[in-house]
């Protein structure tokens, strides 16, 4: 692959067309301006990202931890084409020193598939047609579509959301440029070749539109004509990867000890061993030089270090691994190929996290919850679309938004539409028509 094709201004239904444009702004930005005022990053403040909504103490959601993810990846994209370019000033009549702009557009959307309760969400839309009521419609669906929705996929979803044409939508979807689409891509193969992990990056519906931006763009197709496709990542991928893995492990951190899951020493402990013990001491009479005695603040400074230490060194890995990806066989993540000691210091992050936080009862109950009533609503609502004719089944359509085609006469289409319409729910919207498909409360005018 290479950077010349690989960043591209083409976008997603106007390939055969230019708009006017009426300021300086790039395409990229354009893209970034585009999310960051749609109804599908909106509604990102309503969803949970490890923690219960915030109460009295405010902790991540899916909104704030996208603008953070952002943030870094901007970074990211910023010191590696600058690194890049100061090794091959060839590189420099290339739109590479867009590629910050474009990795930050990517993290932007990253999270925009999610469903209601994040993995519990997800969970329950794969379990309810492996073991449960919507095993029946196996038999009238494709062999693909049941290996979709079976491994339903908050990854695949965002690529969907982003592109699919949805009622009353223009062609394109959110007509995004080829760069920022396939940034998101983080498995770019079809559920067909998901494996054990469940992850792919694409539902059979959409396939077609990342082939052909694939194609266009020159990534790498490693599956044989005539198999399930399976690409090489496209190299922003790596960037938007190492943001998030970046954030949330970091985050998580500085959240848990605002909810008093981990003590200040402990927390401490875990943001200071991305460094070695002169820095940490460093560190440390800085936090004493500056007045910094509120634990809180102290937290917030080193997490800040934390995460500027982890953004250079993802750097490096890339640029020092930049063959391999371009030539499609860096394997792993750039996290995951850090040198020491920060990849045991990000290691033992990881594991306390799964030990400590991910199994602490706050988010146990919100998976628990979540699970319940993302089924519930599965459950309602899949059975109105096998059953159109019915009362009851009439007056849950009614309440579905006409961009869903839920009355096609295509029962994947059907079935597609309900799992669009539960997706793009946030977690106070599926609580609350829950309650009310439930008889558990009336609305009061």
């Amino acid at each position: 692959m290479n950077w010349q094709q690989l960043i591209t201004n083409k976008r997603l239904g106007q390939e055969h067309r230019h708009s006017p444009r009426h300021d300086d702004r790039t395409e990229f930005k354009r893209d970034y301006d585009r999310l960051i005022f749609s109804a599908p990053f909106r509604r990102l403040q309503n969803k949970t990202q490890v923690f219960p909504l915030p109460g009295s103490v405010f902790v991540h959601n899916r909104l704030t931890h996208s603008l953070e993810v952002a943030s870094v990846g901007m970074s990211l994209g910023a010191d590696v084409a600058r690194q890049l370019t100061d090794r091959d000033p060839g590189l420099r009549s290339t739109m590479i020193h867009e590629i910050g702009q474009i990795v930050a557009a990517a993290c932007l959307a990253h999270d925009l598939g999610n469903p209601p309760f994040g993995h519990s969400g997800e969970k329950a839309i794969q379990t309810f047609f492996t073991e449960g009521a919507g095993a029946a419609v196996r038999a009238g669906v494709s062999e693909a579509f049941w290996s979709d929705i079976t491994h339903f996929e908050g990854n695949a979803n965002a690529f969907r959301l982003l592109t699919h044409r949805f009622c009353g939508r223009r062609p394109g979807g959110f007509v995004m440029t080829y760069p920022t689409l396939a940034a998101i891509v983080k498995y770019p193969y079809s559920s067909l070749l998901a494996g054990d992990k469940g992850k792919f990056g694409f539902f059979a519906t959409e396939q077609e539109v990342y082939e052909r931006i694939a194609a266009d763009m020159g990534i790498l197709r490693l599956s044989a004509p005539g198999e399930p496709p399976r690409y090489a990542r496209h190299p922003l991928v790596y960037l938007v990867e190492a943001a998030d893995d970046i954030c949330y492990e970091i985050m998580d951190i500085e959240d848990s000890h605002k909810l008093k899951i981990l003590s200040y020493d402990e927390t401490e402990r875990l943001l200071l061993g991305f460094f070695d013990s002169e820095t940490q001491q460093r560190l440390r009479r800085r936090m004493k030089d500056e007045g910094l005695t509120d634990d809180n603040e102290r937290v917030v400074y080193l997490r800040a270090c934390a995460i500027g230490r982890l953004e250079a060194e993802c750097v490096r890995v890339f640029v020092d691994n930049e063959e391999e990806i371009l030539a499609g066989r860096f394997s792993g993540s750039l996290v995951a190929a850090m040198g020491e000691p920060l990849r045991s210091a990000y290691r033992h992050c990881a594991e306390l996290s799964r030990e400590r936080i991910y199994r602490s009862k706050p988010v146990l109950d919100v998976e628990l919850s979540g699970y319940k009533i993302m089924a519930t609503l599965m459950e309602q609502m899949v059975d109105a679309a096998l059953h159109p004719d019915r009362y009851y089944s009439r007056q849950l359509i009614c309440r579905v938004s006409s961009q869903y085609d839920i009355s096609s006469p295509d029962l994947e289409t059907r079935l597609m539409a309900v799992i669009d319409y539960i997706s793009g729910m946030t977690d106070v919207y599926a609580l609350d028509v829950y309650q009310k498909i439930m008889g558990m409360s009336l609305p009061i005018v």
